[in-house]
């Protein structure tokens, strides 16, 4: 622990040190901008008007007074040479295209091959040239002060705070100037905000008029609110949305226009929307389709002496030289008919469906206005029927990182009904914690083989109305069947799989799943004598875990749903995630013999599953985010056999759960393992559980080019759903559990390759609920000795652990 804190004191005061290192770079008699803050009577919030701000200071690493990226900026420069780069460039293409030009064939597939290869040479000098070297897109210039931006900024702040509604606000700014840095203050004064007294419609169109007037109540614009100029944009754009979903196709916003009367008293505005009618026709047309025409082989070559035959189905003309889909199913995912006003809303929803069925390499929808007639023209490409994929990467579960090798081979419309036929192929080895053994590393090899069939719809019973609108949430049926061999040091285990699975998804991509048939053959053998020993001084001390080692048939009924609130994973902006699964194990038994499975010795098993994993993204700006994740379930085993199968179990500990802790070791409750010959606990064995509480908070930061760090602390625990007597504490109270939470923290590492994002995470314990009570807190007992339990956990992983 003294070895930690040296450490980190030597590193404070490294940077403390180095808290002028901007001030280097600059010349006699200017600042730094060090430092600059707007002050408010909280009205508006202080972090959305430092937005408007023109100048920025320099990042910083977290609250230490020292920019590493003006070091990086500045160090570059002094290597770069803007005018030497140019002429390197020249001297590379006229090389290049003298070995081009030499050749007999200068469009064969040796030029071609010179042609990437310069291409790609240049390329990187005219980022370099552009952006500068390596150091300097690393970095940043140093953030010298300007007062006269300091002004702007000022007038920025006005006009943001009068889109507001306060007009009559006031900005001042107070500058210190000491030490080659400038600190500047923003003191901003709101005053009253201006309140909305009424909205009214001036539209020209009376027909559009009567469209819009049943949307009065939903304007985004209400009497009593505070005039917002973003509100406005927001109202404009609705308008257009809601007009453009009700035929009138060739309307635009640029039609729309509104005025502020700010002539009442008060502190009140009046807003007034104008809708202009266009120029040429005098009045907005409303648009009525006469047809639907749906080209299923756009880009492809006609064989010679063939026409496009066509086929009406369902009031859709379907074009084709070779007729190969399922019409059905394709007007199911098509929302446009003759007689039906223009939508853009159908119009986006039959791009995104078609889209969907994974058969088409694009889909172009236009409309075709020429002599008088409103044509909806669909043009799609398909995709290759037969599709084969190879992939290398690294693979990561709850243990160390190891490669992998996927071959998957894809069938497109199999049986002509857009049915897609996937077969795929996976090899693996993953380091993983021993079962038995303690601190001991092994190779996991794993094998799998999985055949699916997916059909563009559901499975079912239904009438055609009933499939048409069924088609909105893109509904999948998927038969597959699977062969999986797990090879550890403690067992050996294979896994043949059956299920039947439909899929959906709502409008907001929301996405939902049933199995009402789920079924899996487990045999499993132990190879370990040490592990199969642990197993049997457990089964005689009342602990059934061995029978997840017998073999075993596993049958279930399970669902799941995924909310995505904002495009989480994808977007920048505030986003959540929502993943509830449920599960019913055993349920065909229910109606069954079991006599069926006791004659061939199979362990059947009845339980039942509950989990919910809710994550929230949350930027602070464009270099800091925070992201927290909860996570918890409860799997409960009933009948006469109270055991899961050992995948049903939940385990903490390892690279996405509370980190400090060693991968499935964490738990359960506040049991207290057996000790080692260090006078420590000995994870010897992993630690399944029924019930599962965990949650995680992150501070992301991005450093230095492709390189982010993060801080983290964890926490979380499982639990039997029982008393076991060999496990004392092991069981979920509720007088207790929440003693019994463990508590990890630790700082991490990024690298973000583009194509994956590598991740190191090095955590400690700070509260173990394994200790005698009043022990617990264990941060002081911190030592950087990776062989004992108080010293750092170092997980490996691939992608973010939430």
């Amino acid at each position: 622990m003294k070895r930690l804190i040296s450490l980190l004191a030597i590193v404070i005061t490294s940077m403390s040190l180095s808290a002028c290192l901007g001030t280097r770079f600059i010349e006699e008699g200017e600042y730094v901008l060090f430092k600059q803050k707007v002050k408010t009577t909280k009205k508006v919030s202080s972090d959305e008007l430092a937005n408007f701000l023109a100048q920025k200071p320099n990042r910083k690493i977290l609250v230490f007074p020292f920019s590493p990226y003006v070091f990086f900026y500045e160090t570059g420069k002094k290597r770069y040479d803007k005018v030497a780069l140019i002429a390197k460039r020249d001297t590379l293409q006229q090389e290049f295209d003298a070995k081009i030009q030499a050749l007999p064939d200068k469009k064969g597939k040796e030029a071609k091959k010179l042609m990437r290869k310069r291409n790609r040479k240049l390329a990187k000098l005219d980022k370099q040239i552009e952006e500068g070297n390596i150091r300097m897109r690393w970095g940043e210039p140093v953030s010298v002060y300007d007062s006269s931006l300091t002004q702007k900024s000022v007038e920025q702040l006005n006009i943001a705070l009068f889109n507001k509604g306060y007009f009559n606000a006031e900005v001042s700014y107070t500058e210190k100037l000491r030490h080659k840095r400038a600190r500047i203050i923003y003191n901003v004064t709101e005053g009253k905000a201006q309140k909305v007294d009424s909205l009214i419609w001036n539209i020209a169109d009376s027909v559009l008029a009567q469209t819009l007037l049943p949307t009065r109540e939903k304007s985004l614009i209400k009497r009593g609110q505070n005039y917002n100029q973003d509100r406005i944009i927001e109202e404009r754009n609705r308008v257009e949305s809601y007009l453009k979903n009700n035929g009138y196709y060739d309307f635009s916003k640029q039609y729309i226009s509104f005025q502020v009367d700010t002539s009442l008293s008060n502190q009140k505005v009046r807003v007034i929307m104008n809708i202009a009618n266009p120029g040429k026709r005098g009045y907005h047309k409303v648009f009525t389709l006469d047809s639907v025409i749906f080209v299923t082989d756009a880009n492809v070559t006609a064989p010679k002496g063939s026409k496009r035959s066509f086929r009406v189905i369902d009031n859709i003309t379907y074009q084709f030289f070779q007729e190969q889909y399922s019409k059905k199913i394709l007007g199911a995912r098509v929302f446009l008919r003759p007689d039906s006003v223009y939508s853009l809303e159908n119009t986006f929803n039959t791009q995104k469906q078609i889209a969907n069925l994974d058969v088409f390499r694009f889909v172009n929808i236009n409309y075709d206005t020429t002599g008088g007639r409103f044509i909806a023209n669909i043009f799609t490409s398909p995709l290759p029927k037969f599709q084969t994929s190879n992939e290398v990467g690294v693979n990561v579960n709850q243990g160390f990182p190891g490669p992998f090798y996927n071959l998957s081979f894809k069938n497109r419309n199999i049986l002509g009904g857009l049915e897609i036929l996937e077969l795929n192929f996976r090899a693996g080895i993953e380091g993983v914690a021993s079962a038995a053994s303690e601190g001991q590393l092994y190779q996991s090899q794993e094998l799998g083989t999985n055949l699916s069939l997916t059909f563009p719809q559901f499975l079912f019973p239904l009438s055609n109305t009933l499939k048409l609108k069924l088609g909105e949430v893109n509904p999948k049926t998927r038969l597959q069947i699977g062969y999986n061999y797990t090879n550890r040091p403690e067992y050996i285990r294979r896994t043949s799989k059956a299920s039947f699975t439909y899929n959906w998804q709502s409008k907001r991509n929301h996405q939902f799943g049933f199995s009402p048939g789920d079924i899996s053959y487990i045999d499993s053998r132990i190879q370990s004598t040490v592990f199969q020993e642990q197993l049997n001084e457990l089964e005689a001390n009342g602990n059934n875990l061995i029978q997840s080692f017998r073999p075993s048939f596993v049958s279930s009924i399970n669902g799941y749903g995924v909310f995505n609130f904002g495009k989480y994973g994808t977007d920048q902006n505030k986003s959540s995630y929502l993943r509830i699964f449920l599960e019913s194990g055993g349920t065909f038994s229910d109606f069954s013999d079991t006599r069926y499975f006791e004659e061939r010795n199979l362990i059947h098993y009845r339980f039942y599953k509950v989990s919910a994993d809710f994550r929230r993204y949350y930027p602070i700006n464009q270099y800091n985010t925070i992201a927290f994740r909860v996570n918890g379930g409860i799997a409960q085993p009933y009948g006469n056999l109270f055991v899961l199968p050992y995948e049903k179990y939940f385990f903490a500990g390892g690279s996405s759960s509370v980190r400090a802790w060693n991968p499935r070791r964490l738990g359960p409750g506040s049991y207290q393992p057996t000790l080692n010959d260090r006078g420590e606990f000995s994870y010897r064995i992993e630690q399944p559980g029924e019930i599962l509480i965990e949650s995680s908070v992150e501070f992301r930061r991005k450093l230095i080019g492709f390189i982010d760090g993060a801080l983290f602390l964890d926490a979380g625990n499982v639990w039997s759903s029982r008393k076991i007597e060999t496990k004392p504490g092991a069981d979920f109270a509720v007088d207790r559990f929440y003693k019994e939470i463990a508590l990890g923290t630790g700082f991490a590492l990024r690298f973000d390759f583009s194509f994956l994002i590598l991740r190191l995470d090095l955590a400690f314990k700070m509260y173990d609920p394994a200790q005698d009570e009043g022990k617990r807190w264990v941060i002081d007992k911190m030592r950087l000795d990776t062989k004992s339990n108080f010293g750092p956990t170092l997980n490996i992983g691939i992608g973010y652990p939430f």
